[in-house]
């Protein structure tokens, strides 16, 4: 039934996928022979919201408009600006998700309401809750989530046969993972994770970026090139490029026209980066990797003699370096027999095949990437101290897992617990990450500190969410919580009002004419923009997509300084650019 459908999702900080079962097989879903979709989500001219592609060839030009990256922001009570108005993580994902939902709905021929999405092994608990939260705004059930690394076993899965142990590399955008995962007779069980939410391809493109920027100061005599925002999200967007580039050249020129306007004169950026040069840029981030890579196999207890695959996944994989690292540290081959950009998405509708209760060969078992626990009154390094971390349940435990343990109160006829809920591994409670905390009143003050006690449970479920029950022996009174008070956690009522307010942007029924704070939106563009100029940037937008490499580029940055020239009341510039951009078009429509 069309109502029971399930959507495998892959959302990822730089790109986004969404997957089906076809005919019983995993398939990515494509439109116009493209699999990704840009994570990216921006408004346009005239206030409406757009997703992927579009909103990526719009960053270059109006980055005031336009949000990337966000998933680095999840878990945050961050806000971003996109135009006049103000969204949470949440709701920019959740632009995202919709897309990919209306994607998978024209593919399958009926809506789709349930999903099962995926995320890095080494999101916390506010984050994975918050992936949770942006499904939801955007109308999907989201029926499980389940880490990267985790899916892109699942996809190789369905590939291989026999006993496997395999170690999965993943280096995204903005994450990274790495897990050693072992599969027998269709069980694929994952043995142990680690990572870092903060190292990624975006890290890689800083670097570049950097080096850009170095070259605009001292070859073009460009002061405060980086307070140009503009300017930012080109040398940003060159940067990608080039780092792409140099994973298959070992040199790469980037072409940047009209970076600056120097004493009445256009500047222009042209510069020589070396692969060489990127690598000792990297190095350091790289060197964290391998660390990573160490600490998974002395956890899962695999010599790298035992791996029998190393699978690579994410597209900063592509960088040759990360591959002579790992054949030098395991002495084998990382191996390519899936896609490193598809294979969280397929693993992803693997998932959702289960979940509809397919027959998908592959069963999951996986575990917590952190140890949870609690702070008690005890010692840290033979010292007294008020905040020792007790791990109640570790560390690369399978999941789902519940945990109990005994706790005392400290003095006679105390009333009162506060029950602090901490993520982490170090033995100092304060020094790991607070996810939530529970007030446990009413003690029974009749009783000795050491006569009956409390039971702490803590119950992490499938999705790596964590529920927490304690309960006072003596009497049986007890309290239950999930973590209330991590960041991220939305309220119903919150989550109800995004869903209504995202929904209406998608729909084109609600136009922005206030800012967040109810001042007036920006003034439109002077007349001199409609309508010639006005279609002439819609025409150079579209253009984007099918523009050639060396084309693509310079109609961005005329984009840019047309903007710029309408915002400063330059007409007589902005008619020149104009007719520059029309005679680019011309060959191009």
């Amino acid at each position: 039934m069309a109502s029971d459908t399930i959507i495998g999702i892959d959302l990822g900080t730089t790109n986004s996928e969404v997957a089906i079962l076809s005919e019983g097989e995993p398939e990515v879903v494509r439109e116009d022979g493209e699999a990704l979709v840009p994570s990216c989500v921006g408004v346009d001219e005239a206030g409406s919201v757009i997703v992927g592609r579009q909103a990526r060839n719009q960053w270059a030009a109006a980055p005031e408009r336009t949000v990337l990256s966000i998933k680095r922001l999840m878990g945050t009570d961050e806000r971003v600006a996109m135009g006049t108005e103000e969204y949470t993580p949440q709701e920019i994902s959740a632009f995202i998700l919709k897309a990919l939902r209306d994607r998978a709905a024209r593919a399958l021929g009926h809506d789709v309401h349930k999903a099962v999405i995926t995320v890095p092994a080494y999101f916390t608990d506010a984050q994975r809750q918050a992936t949770r939260e942006a499904g939801e705004i955007a109308g999907l059930e989201v029926v499980r989530i389940i880490n990267e690394p985790t899916a892109a076993a699942l996809s190789y899965e369905s590939r291989s046969e026999g006993s496997r142990t395999i170690l999965v590399y993943d280096l995204g955008g903005g994450t990274f993972d790495v897990s050693v995962v072992a599969i027998e007779e269709g069980v694929v069980e994952v043995l142990a994770s680690t990572g870092d939410n903060r190292l990624g391809g975006d890290d890689f493109d800083g670097f570049v970026a950097a080096r850009l920027n170095g070259h605009v100061e001292s070859d073009l005599g460009v002061d405060g090139a980086g307070d140009d925002r503009v300017l930012q999200a080109r040398l940003r967007r060159a940067a990608e490029a080039a780092k792409i580039e140099l994973s298959s050249r070992p040199y790469v020129r980037v072409e940047e026209d009209h970076v600056a306007t120097v004493a009445g004169e256009a500047k222009h950026l042209s510069c020589e980066l070396s692969r060489i040069a990127f690598e000792q840029d990297v190095e350091e981030l790289l060197a964290r990797t391998m660390q990573s890579v160490t600490t998974a196999l002395n956890d899962a207890d695999v010599r790298p003699s035992q791996l029998d695959r190393i699978l690579m996944v994410g597209g900063s994989t592509r960088i040759p370096r990360i591959t002579q690292l790992l054949a030098e540290r395991l002495g084998q081959e990382p191996h390519g027999e899936v896609d490193p950009d598809l294979c969280v998405a397929l693993g992803a509708a693997v998932q959702a095949g289960i979940e509809m209760g397919r027959d998908m060969r592959a069963v999951l078992v996986d575990i917590t990437p952190y140890t949870f626990g609690t702070s008690t009154l005890g010692q840290l390094y033979g010292q007294p101290y008020a905040h020792q971390f007790v791990p109640i349940i570790r560390r690369n435990t399978k999941l789902p897992a519940t945990r109990t343990e005994a706790f005392f109160t400290v003095f006679a006829e105390q009333e009162a617990v506060e029950i602090k809920v901490y993520q982490g591994e170090d033995p100092d409670a304060l020094k790991n990450v607070e996810i939530g905390s529970f007030h446990f009143a009413g003690l029974n003050r009749r009783l000795s500190a050491y006569d009956e006690g409390l039971l702490f449970t803590y119950h992490l479920d499938l999705d790596g969410l964590l529920k927490v029950h304690a309960v006072e022996r003596a009497t049986g009174q007890e309290i239950h919580g999930i973590v209330e008070n991590a960041l991220g956690r939305s309220t119903g009522e919150e989550l109800a009002a995004s869903k209504e307010r995202i929904e209406g942007l998608w729909d084109g029924e609600a136009q922005a004419e206030e800012s967040v704070d109810g001042a007036p939106a920006a003034e439109a563009p002077p007349a001199v923009a409609r309508p010639q100029l006005q279609d002439i940037l819609e025409r150079a937008e579209r253009a984007l997509d099918t523009a050639p490499d060396e084309d693509r580029e310079e109609i961005a940055s005329l984009i840019a300084r047309l903007r710029a020239a309408l915002g400063e009341g330059r007409d007589e510039d902005a008619a020149a650019i104009r007719q520059n951009l029309d005679e680019i078009l011309f060959y191009l429509e």
